[in-house]
């Protein structure tokens, strides 16, 4: 089919302002990642840029000198792959108990999940019950079994499985399917937009989480990546500090703070912003639910 000209011209704008705004998006991205590249008296002198104009390595060399980041990748790879398995299948069963009028008493139950979202034990508590009743003390387990099910995205998913057509159950029920045939060959089929939306707010929650690690860990080997370059951000920065002040004759040997802390982003967003791509299309899937419709 032949274009009008109007049609051509409005496609043209649209892809000129799609493209201007993907480029103030990654803009910042890569100002970051460059500058992280910077000699630190260079980006201090010249500021910000794009294109350095003095390469250096000082940053990552000073975040890989520590023996411990390799062992820290793999805890956060395994915090974050497995946590993320469990939270979505405890999330989505527990979901699916709750939504249809499957359950009874399902709106009591209910509503001890939304108890929990609007007070809190606190941390004190939290301690007492990881620590002296379920031992989780230097346990990797520490970083999951607390987090493994979000109030939140339950309800989130209870509320995308109530808009499934009640009559594919029925006609499931009435072919012999029980519950959990239907959860895993209809329910979680159908409802793939929602457990890739919360299962990377999931990943993204185990990925970032370092708090547990200043609590509940002793051990090294179970530190988690963002609890140790929380640690060498902290020490560059007392370092700096020492260097200042001129009580540090080796101020010349410390690692450069600003770049450090620049190169720490992007060593610990790298692995994580992948995880996008893979989950683009069931986004995609998921606008399209509904578009079509007699």
């Amino acid at each position: 089919m032949k274009r009008s000209r109007s049609e051509i011209v409005l496609d043209v704008i649209f892809y000129a302002i799609a493209a201007l705004f993907s480029i103030a998006c990654l803009y910042p991205f890569l100002l970051v990642l460059m500058s992280s590249f910077t000699e630190e008296m260079s980006l201090q002198t010249f500021g910000y840029s794009i294109f350095p104009k003095m390469f250096s390595l000082d940053a990552y060399m000073a975040i890989f000198r520590t023996k411990t980041i390799p062992t820290a990748y793999l805890v956060t790879m395994f915090v974050t792959v497995v946590g993320t398995f469990l939270s979505l299948l405890i999330t989505s069963t527990a979901a699916y108990a709750l939504s249809g009028r499957r359950l009874y008493y399902g709106g009591q139950i209910a509503l001890f999940f939304y108890f929990t979202m609007l007070f809190s034990g606190g941390i004190v508590s939290q301690y007492i019950l990881l620590t002296k009743y379920l031992h989780l003390q230097n346990s990797i387990w520490v970083y999951i079994l607390p987090a493994l099910l979000g109030p939140w995205n339950m309800f989130l998913m209870r509320n995308f499985f109530n808009d499934i057509p009640g009559e594919l159950f029925e006609s499931a029920k009435m072919e012999g399917a029980g519950e959990m045939t239907m959860l895993y060959k209809i329910a979680l089929p159908l409802s793939l937009p929602a457990m890739a939306t919360i299962g990377m707010f999931y990943a993204l929650g185990y990925w970032s989480m370092w708090q547990p690690g200043l609590l509940y860990i002793d051990n090294p080997d179970l530190y988690t990546l963002q609890y140790i370059v929380m640690q060498i951000i902290r020490n560059v920065d007392i370092a700096q500090n020492i260097a200042v002040q001129g009580t540090f004759q080796g101020a010349s040997q410390v690692a450069p703070a600003y770049t450090v802390r620049l190169a720490t982003a992007m060593v610990t967003i790298g692995p994580i912003i992948l995880l996008y791509p893979f989950l683009q299309r069931y986004f995609v899937a998921g606008l399209k639910v509904g578009a079509i419709k007699g």
